[in-house]
């Protein structure tokens, strides 16, 4: 029997948790941390030892204005030595902050804009093999400025952002000619482009459930050494 169809309900990625036998903080960063993990693929498996960065997860937002046109930022990256074309974007680190509350905060504070529709647009492992950082991407329209009194002062990389309307087909081009290389970006702009040929109406409401995300799998204390 094959594997079920890009068409079939069936068909997508799913939770699959194995037997973990110990977990340690290798490194406890001030964003993130990495930690070594021994688990085994089946019940008396062999042991299999994996590195990878415990990430708190991350929201984006990419916001489109009547005139069919996102709301691209630049932005200095140091570990790739480069400016880079991106959505705006933050992590997940307020405590009992809900997903789109958290990316409507961060909207507002790297780019002075506020949103009245939501949508989640496409949803993200950024780099599973070595990391667990979850990013949910919304569309956000029906857009306005945050008053000048209530803006967000920005500080380091972030001081230096500059705002640009940039046309979603132009976007996807920049995207298609390898213009543009944030992933968050590079998702984004093509679900909207794809999402716009029926006018919007297939996304998800913006409280639809993200079972994904790091805070609703069981985790381990820091630093804590398990096994079983």
């Amino acid at each position: 029997m094959g594997l079920p169809g890009p068409g079939s309900v069936a068909f997508g990625d799913e939770q699959s948790p194995r037997r973990l036998l110990g977990t340690t903080t290798v490194y406890e960063g001030r964003v993130w941390d990495v930690v070594s993990e021994q688990f085994s693929l089946t019940d008396g498996g062999e042991a299999i030892t994996r590195d990878f960065i415990r990430h708190p997860g991350a929201v984006a937002v990419l916001v489109l204005n009547d005139e069919g046109q996102v709301l691209l930022l630049r932005q200095y990256r140091h570990p790739v030595r480069m400016a880079l074309w991106e959505i705006p974007a933050g992590l997940l680190d307020e405590d009992g902050e809900e997903f789109v509350e958290a990316a409507a905060r961060e909207l507002a504070e790297e780019a002075d804009v506020t949103a009245r529709r939501w949508h989640v647009l496409v949803d993200l492992f950024l780099s599973p093999g070595s990391s667990s950082e979850a990013l949910r991407v919304y569309l956000a329209r029906g857009i306005g400025d945050v008053p000048e009194a209530d803006r967000h002062t920005r500080t380091h990389e972030e001081a230096e952002i500059e705002l640009q309307w940039v046309d979603l087909d132009a976007a996807v081009d920049a995207v298609l000619e390898g213009r543009i290389h944030s992933p968050s970006a590079v998702a984004a702009i093509l679900a909207a482009r794809v999402a716009r040929e029926n006018g919007f109406v297939d996304l998800r409401p913006a409280t639809t459930p993200w079972p994904e995300h790091p805070s609703q799998h069981a985790t381990w204390p820091r630093g804590a050494v398990l096994e079983g």
